[in-house]
């Protein structure tokens, strides 16, 4: 650990992180380039926008092997992104802000946006990530023009056009476990000027990095594709048209997790919790509530008495129209998405065939947004805008629970144990907001910012609870059933304030109001009160911010300092029922919560060919107030919210052998997790820092690339979440992935 602080350290000293994680665009105006994102629904230099956000641009996704959403985490500040499952369900916390839930009707609190359509399924958010132009990541709450359930914040995936010539591009490499990506994608025009054409594809597969002990078998593996086909029409100066179809699949095995035993056999392998001493764990004195006991302390390996498949198919279409009136643009943004999943999951994690889980769920979403905005750079730049969207929700899941307890043959369908719980539910949303913000020049200097949205989601749930001796036998419903529907409403916006001190320098001052709906909660329960709807999750944000380039532009520093009150924060915990002791789901509103920090963002080129940046957070984000199911969780620390956060990166670039090589580390640090609202030591995660390295290769005036890269350079332990099943005797330890290394190669034309 203490070389790893090194290591960092030294990289601070550096000064500054990688300008490659920057999207960057020359200025015909300047000779420096600029950075130009489209956070504010227009096209705008990073350093001028009174927003939070780090944008990273498509080659650096492919250095990092980014090839999901899991995979940007710790790539800009406050950022961490986890999940329990392999194709789906993504849990993505920005300033420690975001959900633990992995019920599919719930919302995350930061939103992924696909080319200006937002993807709300958590079945469709994993597979968008490819032949990507940039990735947007805006920390802080959206209550305006991003309005859908961004109180945490949003990332915008901005995809690869057609361009005005033949044009493709072609990545591949290969590593560790048997590893291949690819990537590839070719475009141009069908009619010049008028028509043109991208399609991209990519393909990722594994033989997986868990290993079940009991077959020699590889799991936790990829095998997952993606297409998007994106068509341009522009027939005349004033009309432009931008047409999508995407489709993607995903057929890798479940999640396998690493079974950490929690019931004491004796005295002295007891801890004063009454569950399994620390030291004890892997002592063969401490089991689950059929008597396995993991005496392994690799949390690569364990005993799967079922070896799943996690299947996923989405596809989609969305179309962006765009008519110039003038003085101001009308945008239409169309767009539809269909996910279906069907993943059987070794829960316990065992041989003993505690737990078996089988999710099924189908999901389509269609929406439009109409936006009229001015053009142009004036003293009033403003947007109005309308989003209509539905959304519907299909289910049937269901948990077979303790088979292992029949005197019968446990790996047959004949013998039954205590039952199949099922829970299958639809849930029909419709939703819609009125939204606008204008920017005002006060002064050649001063400019003010105001925006306001509506938002109301009309939701129609409906619920059972159900029962059957056997998986193919009929179930019957014991209670409860759901059949209601509310409305839930709000209000949220923006209001600002950013002074151009000189050229480069700019500061801000901004409040946001976030909103997140209420809803209904859906996991598996037999108790009603547990169902009855939850509230909307608001938010009160404040941030001062500085965007800075000194030295004639050879250094980038920006920092943001925020503050926000939570008012009804959407809780997802797993307890221990006290009269059945078995853990079951809840989900509440958290009375309020408080979020302090501090960010700081600098890059910089102090030579030709070496490129540094740094990224840094500080984060407090305590509950305030929270009681629930007779626990007190006042003053703990939010899951997923480290103190201290940190990136760091270095690229040199210099001529050798008659052509350009290169050499790039980053580093990636945080403190103390969480990952449960009690703050159990037991289910927290120590600091870890994580080190890649990457080299390569390219001859002058060809347009190939090679190298070898290394991720998790020193094998840090690679904890995603730690999840507390203790009413069965069980901790589950989800893992991301090891030290991994291999080669790459790379060309364009």
């Amino acid at each position: 650990m203490r070389a790893y602080r090194i290591l960092l350290l030294s990289c601070t000293a550096l000064s500054l992180l990688a300008a490659p994680a920057l999207a960057q665009e020359t200025d015909d105006d300047q000779s420096r380039d600029v950075v130009i994102i489209t956070a504010q629904k227009r096209s705008e230099n990073i350093q001028e926008v009174p927003v939070a956000v780090t944008a990273i641009v498509g080659e650096t996704l492919q250095d990092l092997g980014v090839t999901d959403v899991l995979d940007l985490n710790a790539l800009s500040p406050s950022l961490q992104v986890k999940t329990d499952d392999n194709a789906a369900n993504p849990k993505i916390f920005i300033r420690g802000i975001g959900l633990n839930d992995f019920n599919p009707n719930t919302a995350s609190a930061v939103a992924i946006y696909s080319d200006g359509v937002y993807v709300g399924s958590p079945l469709a958010q994993m597979g968008q990530f490819f032949d990507l132009e940039r990735v947007e990541v805006l920390r802080g709450p959206q209550g305006t023009l991003y309005g859908r359930n961004t109180t945490g914040g949003a990332i915008n995936l901005i995809s690869r056009k057609p361009g005005d010539q033949l044009e493709g591009d072609a990545y591949v490499e290969y590593g560790s476990f048997n590893s291949l990506t690819a990537e590839a994608g070719v475009g141009g025009p069908i009619q010049d000027g008028v028509l043109g054409y991208r399609v991209a594809g990519t393909y990722v597969r594994n033989d997986g990095y868990a290993l079940n002990r009991l077959t020699g078998n590889r799991g936790n593996n990829a095998d997952r594709g993606s297409a998007r086909f994106t068509l341009s029409w522009t027939p005349s100066d004033t009309f432009d048209g931008l047409f999508q179809l995407r489709y993607g699949r995903s057929n890798g095995g479940s999640i396998w997790a690493y079974n950490r035993s929690l019931l004491p056999q004796t005295v002295a392998a007891t801890g004063p919790d009454g569950f399994c001493a620390p030291g004890a764990y892997t002592s063969g004195d401490c089991t689950d509530l059929a008597g396995y006991a993991n005496t392994s302390t690799n949390l690569y390996e364990g005993d799967y008495h079922l070896e799943g498949k996690d299947k996923v198919e989405t596809y989609g279409a969305s179309a962006t129209l765009t008519w110039d009136l003038g003085a101001m643009s009308l945008i239409s943004v169309t767009g539809y998405d269909h996910a279906d999943r069907d993943d059987v999951e070794d829960t316990d994690a065992g041989p003993t065939d505690i737990i078996t889980a089988r999710y099924r769920a189908k999901q389509w979403a269609a929406s439009q947004e109409l936006r009229l905005q001015s053009n142009g750079d004036n003293t009033l730049n403003w947007v109005l805008g309308v989003y209509l969207a539905r959304d519907e929700l299909v289910t049937n899941s269901y948990y077979d629970v303790f088979r292992i307890a029949n005197s019968g043959d446990p790996n047959t369908d004949l013998p039954q144990g205590i039952g199949v719980f099922g829970w299958p539910f639809t849930q029909d949303t419709d939703s819609y907001a009125v939204f606008g913000q204008a920017d005002y020049d006060l002064t050649d200097r001063l400019t003010a910012t105001v925006g306001l949205r509506y938002s109301a989601d009309d939701k129609t749930f409906r619920y059972d609870s159900t029962y059957a001796s056997n998986p193919g036998d009929p179930t019957f419903n014991i209670f409860p059933t759901v059949d209601a529907s509310r409305t839930f409403d709000s209000v949220s916006g923006r209001l600002g304030l950013k002074y151009a001190v000189n050229d480069d320098v700019n500061v801000y001052a901004t409040y946001n109001r976030g909103y997140k709906s209420g809803g209904f909660f859906s996991a598996q329960t037999t108790d009603p009160a547990s169902l009855l709807p939850y509230d909307d999750e608001i938010v009160d944000a404040y941030e001062a911010g500085l965007k800075s380039q000194l030295f004639d532009g050879l250094v980038t520093a920006n920092f943001a300092a925020f503050t926000y009150d939570y008012q009804d924060m959407q809780v997802y915990t797993l307890v221990v029922d006290p009269n059945t002791n078995l853990t079951v789901q809840n989900f509440t509103n958290a009375s309020n919560a408080k979020v302090s920090g501090l960010e700081a963002e600098f890059t910089s080129s102090p030579v030709d060919g070496l490129d540094l940046s740094l990224g840094a957070s500080f984060l407090d984000a305590t509950y305030e107030d929270f009681r629930s199911a007779g626990d007190d969780y006042s003053g703990n620390q939010l899951p997923n919210a480290p103190e201290v956060s940190a990136t760091a990166s270095a690229r040199y670039a210099w001529s050798l052998f008659g052509g350009e090589a290169s050499a790039q580390a980053d580093v990636s640090y945080r403190s103390r997790v969480y990952y449960d609202t009690r703050n159990v030591d037991r289910l927290s995660d120590g600091d870890r820092t994580f080190v890649n390295l990457r080299a390569g290769w390219k001859p002058d005036g060809d347009n190939w690339e090679f190298g070898v890269f290394a991720r998790n350079v020193f094998d840090e332990t690679n904890i995603s979440d730690i999840i507390p099943i203790e009413g069965l005797g069980f901790d589950l330890f989800s893992m991301g992935p090891p030290r991994t290394f291999g080669a790459f190669l790379r060309y364009d034309y």
